[in-house]
Protein backbone atom coordinates (compact mmCIF):
# COMPACT_ATOMS: atom_id res chain seq x y z
CA UNK A 1 0.00 0.00 0.00
CA UNK A 2 1.65 3.79 -1.08
CA UNK A 3 2.40 5.98 2.18
CA UNK A 4 2.67 9.48 1.98
CA UNK A 5 3.78 12.08 4.39
CA UNK A 6 1.37 14.15 5.36
CA UNK A 7 2.73 17.82 7.44
CA UNK A 8 0.67 20.20 8.54
CA UNK A 9 1.98 23.69 8.64
CA UNK A 10 4.42 23.70 12.41
CA UNK A 11 3.27 20.27 12.68
CA UNK A 12 5.53 16.82 12.58
CA UNK A 13 5.25 15.05 9.99
CA UNK A 14 2.27 12.26 9.83
CA UNK A 15 2.40 9.32 7.25
CA UNK A 16 -0.75 8.38 6.04
CA UNK A 17 -1.55 5.09 3.86
CA UNK A 18 -3.61 5.73 0.50
CA UNK A 19 -6.43 3.52 0.55
CA UNK A 20 -8.24 5.10 -3.28
CA UNK A 21 -8.27 8.30 -5.25
CA UNK A 22 -10.23 9.98 -7.15
CA UNK A 23 -10.85 12.58 -9.29
CA UNK A 24 -14.23 14.77 -9.90
CA UNK A 25 -14.98 17.78 -11.28
CA UNK A 26 -11.27 18.17 -12.29
CA UNK A 27 -10.63 18.06 -8.31
CA UNK A 28 -7.95 15.20 -7.53
CA UNK A 29 -9.04 13.48 -3.48
CA UNK A 30 -7.02 10.57 -2.06
CA UNK A 31 -8.49 8.33 0.74
CA UNK A 32 -5.74 8.09 3.58
CA UNK A 33 -6.31 6.15 6.53
CA UNK A 34 -2.89 5.59 9.95
CA UNK A 35 -3.12 1.73 9.44
CA UNK A 36 -1.72 -0.36 7.33
CA UNK A 37 -4.80 -2.81 8.06
CA UNK A 38 -7.88 -3.10 9.98
CA UNK A 39 -10.13 -0.06 11.21
CA UNK A 40 -8.38 3.64 11.43
CA UNK A 41 -8.97 7.07 11.30
CA UNK A 42 -9.33 8.16 8.31
CA UNK A 43 -9.49 11.35 6.60
CA UNK A 44 -10.46 12.51 2.86
CA UNK A 45 -7.62 15.03 1.47
CA UNK A 46 -8.44 17.34 -1.36
CA UNK A 47 -5.52 18.06 -3.99
CA UNK A 48 -5.07 21.97 -3.52
CA UNK A 49 -1.41 22.44 -5.79
CA UNK A 50 -0.85 24.98 -8.13
CA UNK A 51 0.12 24.07 -11.34
CA UNK A 52 4.00 25.59 -10.94
CA UNK A 53 4.10 23.13 -7.66
CA UNK A 54 6.54 20.75 -7.11
CA UNK A 55 5.00 18.59 -4.50
CA UNK A 56 1.47 18.09 -4.12
CA UNK A 57 -0.59 19.95 -1.19
CA UNK A 58 -3.53 18.30 0.04
CA UNK A 59 -6.34 19.86 2.69
CA UNK A 60 -8.43 18.36 5.04
CA UNK A 61 -12.00 18.36 3.51
CA UNK A 62 -13.97 19.26 6.46
CA UNK A 63 -17.30 20.96 4.36
CA UNK A 64 -19.88 18.61 5.49
CA UNK A 65 -21.59 18.93 1.99
CA UNK A 66 -18.23 17.96 -0.11
CA UNK A 67 -16.92 15.40 2.63
CA UNK A 68 -20.37 13.41 2.23
CA UNK A 69 -20.37 13.20 -1.42
CA UNK A 70 -16.89 12.55 -1.82
CA UNK A 71 -17.21 10.03 0.86
CA UNK A 72 -19.84 8.27 -0.68
CA UNK A 73 -17.71 8.04 -4.20
CA UNK A 74 -15.08 6.12 -2.06
CA UNK A 75 -17.49 3.88 -0.54
CA UNK A 76 -18.79 2.92 -3.97
CA UNK A 77 -15.48 2.37 -4.97
CA UNK A 78 -14.60 0.40 -2.08
CA UNK A 79 -16.91 -2.50 -1.31
CA UNK A 80 -15.46 -3.41 2.17
CA UNK A 81 -15.50 0.43 3.15
CA UNK A 82 -18.01 2.60 4.93
CA UNK A 83 -17.52 5.77 7.10
CA UNK A 84 -18.64 6.53 10.56
CA UNK A 85 -18.87 10.04 12.21
CA UNK A 86 -16.83 10.63 15.41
Amino acid sequence: MEKILFQAAGEEPVEFYVLEQTTVAGVNYILVTDEEEGDGEALILKDISGKDEEEAVYDIVSEDKELNAIAEIFENLLDDVQFTKP
